[in-house]
C-alpha cells in the first residue's frame, strides 16, 4: 500500500492522498481580479488528482500584491472574480482548493517576471511598499514605508477581511504566506526587521505581529477548516552570525507557536529573504527542513523542493519525513503527475469520466474500480 496515497485529515477535510499542488504566481491578474487564465490554470491542476489545490499567493489589499498581475481577495469586485472561476473549476473537478493570503511587503511593486521583474516606481504605475522597517531589498530600490503601530493593526483587519472572504467562497483551506522574503517572513527575520518596538529585537518581539495575525485568522477562520503556514525555513545566510539571521532553529520555535494558535500544518520552504542567499539546491534539497520541524512540533508538515520522482515522493512520506509533498514546477511541466505516480506506485487516483479510456492496459487499478466497468 502506497503511503503518498493514502488519505489524510485534516480537521474536517480528508484528502484523498498526500499530493499537493503548490501556490504558484501566474501574474496575470488585472487589478487584483481573476482571469479566463486562472480558470483554465486552476481547472487543469483539479483534475490532476491532487488531493489539495493551493491557489497562488493571493494579496490582502492592493498593496500587497507582488505585482500588478498577482491576485487579490480585498474588495467584492476581487470576491465575485475569484467566485466566477471557483464556480467553473468545482463543476469539472473534485480536487479540494485552498487559497494562500498574504502580502508581499518590501518585495511589492514588481514587474512581471517575463518583463524583468525589477521593482515598479510609484510614477511608473507602481506604488511604495510597505516593510517592518525602512530597509529596501537592496541598494537598486527605494526604501520601503515602515508600519507604524496603527497600521500593523489595520493589516491585520485586511488579512481577517480576506479570511472571510475566502469562506464565503467556500474555499476548503487556507495558508498563510510566511516565506520566500515576504512581509511576515520580513518581521521574522532581522535582514529586514530593524525595528526598536515590541515588534522588532529578539525572535519573540519579531514573531509578535505574524503570530497576532495567524490568531486573528485562525479565529475568523470556521473550526472545521484547516489553516496551515508556509514559512522559510533558513535565510541561507550561514555566512553571518546567527544573532542577524532567521535559521532553522527559529524556524521549529515558530512553528510551535503556530501550533499552539491551531495551525494545521508547516510548509516548509526556504530562502528569498536577501540576494546574498546562498542556497544548496539538489533533489530534496528542503526535506531536511521539514523532517526537523515534525519532528520537534508533531505537525503535520508539507516538503517542497525539488521533489520530482514519484519514488522519491513516496520515500518522503513513507519515512515519516513529512505528511505531505508539494510540487510547483514538476505539476506545471507534467500536470497529470498524480497518475503517473499512482501508476508506478500501484496506487489508484481519481480522475474524470471522459479520460477513463486513456488509462494504461498496464495499470488497471490506476482509476479505481468504476473506472473497470
Amino acid at each position: 500500500m502506497s503511503r503518498l496515497f493514502t488519505p489524510l485529515e485534516l480537521r474536517s477535510l480528508t484528502l484523498p492522498n498526500r499530493i499537493v499542488v503548490s501556490p504558484m504566481c501566474q501574474y496575470s491578474a488585472v487589478e487584483g481580479c481573476a482571469q479566463p487564465w486562472h480558470t483554465v490554470h486552476l481547472g487543469r491542476l483539479a483534475l490532476s488528482g491532487a488531493g489539495l489545490v493551493l491557489i497562488e499567493a493571493t494579496g490582502v489589499e492592493p498593496a500587497g500584491r507582488i505585482s500588478p498581475g498577482c491576485l487579490g481577495l480585498y474588495d467584492d469586485a476581487t470576491e465575485e472574480a475569484l467566485a466566477g472561476v471557483l464556480r467553473t473549476v468545482r463543476s469539472v473537478g473534485g480536487a479540494a482548493i485552498g487559497i494562500q493570503l498574504g502580502h508581499a511587503g518590501r518585495k511589492a511593486s514588481t514587474a512581471r517576471p517575463w518583463e524583468g521583474g525589477a521593482q515598479i516606481p510609484a510614477d511608473a504605475g507602481g506604488w511604495t511598499p510597505v516593510a517592518p522597517s525602512a530597509v529596501p531589498m537592496n541598494d537598486r530600490e527605494a526604501p520601503p514605508h515602515a508600519l507604524g503601530r496603527d497600521e500593523l493593526q489595520a493589516l491585520k483587519a485586511r488579512f481577517v477581511d480576506a479570511v472571510l472572504r475566502a469562506d464565503r467562497l467556500g474555499l476548503d483551506a487556507i495558508e498563510v504566506h510566511a516565506a520566500h522574503g515576504y512581509l511576515m517572513h520580513q518581521f521574522l527575520s532581522p535582514i529586514a526587521n530593524r525595528r526598536e518596538d515590541e515588534y522588532g529585537g529578539s525572535l519573540e518581539n519579531r514573531m509578535r505581529w505574524p503570530l497576532e495575525v495567524i490568531a486573528a485568522m485562525r479565529a475568523a477562520w470556521p473550526a472545521h477548516k484547516p489553516l496551515g503556514v508556509r514559512l522559510s525555513a533558513t535565510d541561507w545566510l550561514e555566512h553571518l552570525p546567527a544573532a542577524e539571521r532567521f535559521d532553522l532553529p527559529d524556524a521549529i520555535v515558530f512553528s510551535r507557536r503556530c501550533a499552539a494558535l491551531g495551525a494545521d500544518w508547516i510548509d516548509a520552504s526556504s530562502g528569498g529573504i536577501s540576494p546574498q542567499q546562498k542556497v544548496k539546491v539538489g533533489p530534496g534539497y528542503q526535506v531536511p527542513f521539514a523532517e526537523a520541524i515534525r519532528g520537534e512540533t508533531k505537525l503535520p508538515v508539507i516538503a517542497v523542493g525539488l521533489i520530482t520522482d514519484p519514488q522519491q515522493a513516496e520515500d518522503i512520506v513513507a519515512s515519516g519525513k513529512a505528511d505531505m509533498v508539494a510540487l510547483a514546477r514538476g505539476i506545471l511541466y507534467d500536470p497529470h503527475w498524480p497518475w503517473r505516480a499512482a501508476a508506478a506506485l500501484g496506487a489508484s487516483v481519481e480522475a474524470p469520466r471522459q479520460y477513463w479510456r486513456s488509462r494504461p492496459r498496464e495499470h488497471p487499478q490506476l482509476f479505481g474500480p468504476a473506472a473497470r466497468s
